[in-house]
This record gives structure tokens, sequence and C-alpha cells, in this order.
């Protein structure tokens, strides 16, 4: 039998709003650059997401999404690197959010794809990781978007790009 040696651990503990708490119509009466500027000043709840991977600031205007992270160990794999999920939820989140602004009062989406290429492995040594989400072509029905993030150096370190259903809410 394999004695198991102790760890040394670490913990974090992380608060967030519940979903649900915000007036969904009010949220419905704003167009999608109003809801993020609404979210950015406290007036709405923020996604809860943002609270999970340690996002500390999300910067918006239309078509263009700024959000930030510090690399962070809870973010490793087993291989002592920033996993690539958590590198594509900041991609599709810049992204996605891109498009969001881009949304007239009682429009949504949904993400239909994201395409990530990870150019460079990600550590805590990376310091502050930027994502920049833009959007690159708004249809009726569909927008394409691509993002970039950036380490603290300014070295690309992932890429993506996604496509968007538009639709009315409640369709």
């Amino acid at each position: 039998m394999t004695q198991t040696q102790p760890f040394e651990t670490d913990s974090r503990t992380v608060t967030w709003a519940t979903p649900g708490q915000g007036d969904l119509a009010r949220l419905l009466e704003l167009d999608g650059l109003a809801q993020l500027e609404a979210m950015r000043a406290g007036e709405m709840p923020h996604p809860p997401i943002m609270d999970t991977l340690g996002m500390t600031d999300m910067r918006v205007e239309r078509g263009r999404v700024v959000v930030e992270m510090p690399a962070a160990e809870f973010h490793y794999n087993p291989l002592g690197s920033v996993h690539g999920g958590v590198i594509s939820t900041m991609l599709d989140t810049a992204a996605a959010c891109s498009v969001h602004t881009t949304l007239a009062v009682g429009e949504v989406y949904t993400s239909v794809d994201l395409t990530v290429k990870f150019l460079r492995p990600v550590t805590v040594g990376s310091g502050l990781l930027t994502c920049e989400g833009t959007v690159i072509s708004r249809g009726r029905r569909t927008a394409l978007a691509q993002a970039q993030l950036t380490d603290e150096a300014g070295r690309l370190v992932a890429h993506a790009t996604s496509t968007c259903l538009i639709m009315r809410a409640g369709e």
C-alpha cells in the first residue's frame, strides 16, 4: 500500500452576485452597450464567471471590449501552466461581449462557435493578462468577432474567432 504525502495547499474564497437578481425586463430596455456599462457601474450584477476566474476589469465601447485578469496558480493545469479552458474563457468573454455591445434594445445573442489558437504558454510569470475583443462583421442575424490575449509584456499568447447568433428576446 502506498502512503500519500501531505502536499502544501492554498485556498481561495469566491463570492458573487446570485444570477437573476437584476431586473431582466429593465436590462432588455437597454441596448447591449448600456447593459454592459450598467454592470461595470455596479447598477446590475456582472456575470459570476468573472469572479470565479478572478477577472479584474472589463472596459467596453461599441464593438470593442477589453478584459483583464492576473494569471494565478488556481488557473493551472497538471503541467504547471494556465489551463486552456481558462484562456478560452477569456477569449470567449472578450469576443462575445464585443458583439454584446452592438445589440439593439430587445436583442440577445448566443455564441455559435469559438476557434482558439494557443501561441505560447501562460504562467503566473505572465502577469496581468489583457484580452481585447473586437467585432469584425455585424449582420442582422450573425456577427463575427475576434479576440487577442496578451501577457503583461505585450506578447500575444492566444487568438480566437467567434460567430454569434443574434435573436430577438423570446425567440
